[in-house]
């Protein structure tokens, strides 16, 4: 079996993006991309040079094999997509937009993804990798999802392994938004790395400053906290030390969907070659600032050189 560097899981759906602004009913034509946070996230790992797998499940129809066949282009371990013919895979349509966030619908309530379950889970796959990247997503998408989430936490810490976790908060996906923060927290106290948003944390913590928001995790044991403040960069925070670090300007943003996860691949990459928490956040802030400027959620994932070229122009005052 492959050694992995990065495991993750979760779904994957494909995504027509509009290829005209407007309302989605009105447009006509769209161009068909590939679309979930664990999949960018595997995506952009792999980009980078790491060994990543993705574990999920898609039915036995065109857009499942569309996802397999993106995927393995990428060059992502898809060992562990299992197919099942009883459901569909996913789909979601999405507007074009000349600023701010596009429109998303999606179509995924009982997709096969939603069915993948704690049967399915391959101890020896997950061993092989060196680190455990999770969203908050499958928590929300089916109970099945939820205690496979729950279990791979698990087993990955017992193990030994570094898990980060990033909450992709879909208030949509959950029942209330008290069960939406006591099951998101619970996975983020168990965790070794959390990246929320400004606006996630708030919401997760109650507490409105950066600072605050990391303090409520680091004292429940987690070791690393990374806030992302959009345009204006990143906080991190540590039991040890802490610092802000200024974002990229960006001159015409795209579409801002992808970067959180482009953010998360950053870091990661960066903690798992060695990194400090500060370079870390650099290279998160770099990525998430490549992928606003492209349609798709993640297109503007560089490889290794032009990740290196893109943070090099902080030499030349660009940044």
């Amino acid at each position: 079996m492959t050694k992995l560097d990065v495991v993750t899981f979760g779904e994957a759906m494909a995504m027509f993006i509009a290829n005209e602004v407007g309302s989605l009913h009105n447009v006509q034509q769209y161009t068909r991309s590939l679309a979930g946070a664990e999949t960018n996230t595997a995506i952009g790992f792999s980009r980078l040079g790491l060994q990543a797998g993705w574990v999920s499940k898609v039915g036995d129809d065109a857009f499942g094999k569309y996802i397999a066949q993106a995927l393995q282009k990428e060059c992502v371990n898809i060992e562990q997509v299992l197919v099942d013919s009883r459901f569909p895979t996913g789909f979601q349509l999405k507007s074009k937009v000349t600023a701010g966030d596009p429109e998303v619908q999606y179509f995924r309530k009982g997709s096969a993804a939603n069915y993948l379950s704690v049967d399915d889970f391959n101890e020896e796959y997950f061993l092989s990798a060196r680190h455990l990247h999770m969203s908050g997503i499958p928590l929300a998408i089916s109970a099945h999802t939820r205690e496979f989430a729950k279990h791979a936490l698990r087993f990955m810490k017992k193990a030994g392994k570094t898990v980060s976790f990033d909450p992709n908060l879909r208030p949509s996906l959950w029942n209330s938004k008290e069960e939406m923060i006591q099951v998101t927290n619970e996975i983020a106290f168990q965790s070794d790395y959390v990246l929320p948003g400004i606006a996630e944390g708030r919401i997760l913590t109650g507490h409105e400053k950066p600072e605050d928001i990391a303090a409520f995790y680091l004292e429940q044991g987690v070791k690393l906290v990374v806030i992302k403040l959009g345009e204006k960069g990143a906080f991190y925070q540590t039991a040890q030390k802490k610092g802000m670090v200024a974002g990229y300007k960006v001159e015409h943003v795209i579409d801002t969907v992808g970067a959180g996860d482009g953010f998360a691949v950053g870091v990661i990459s960066a903690l798992l070659e060695g990194l400090s928490e500060e370079e870390s956040v650099v290279r998160g802030n770099a990525i998430g600032a490549l992928a606003v400027q492209s349609a798709g959620d993640s297109d503007g994932y560089p490889n290794r050189e032009r990740l290196e070229g893109f943070i090099n122009q902080i030499l030349t005052g660009v940044r």
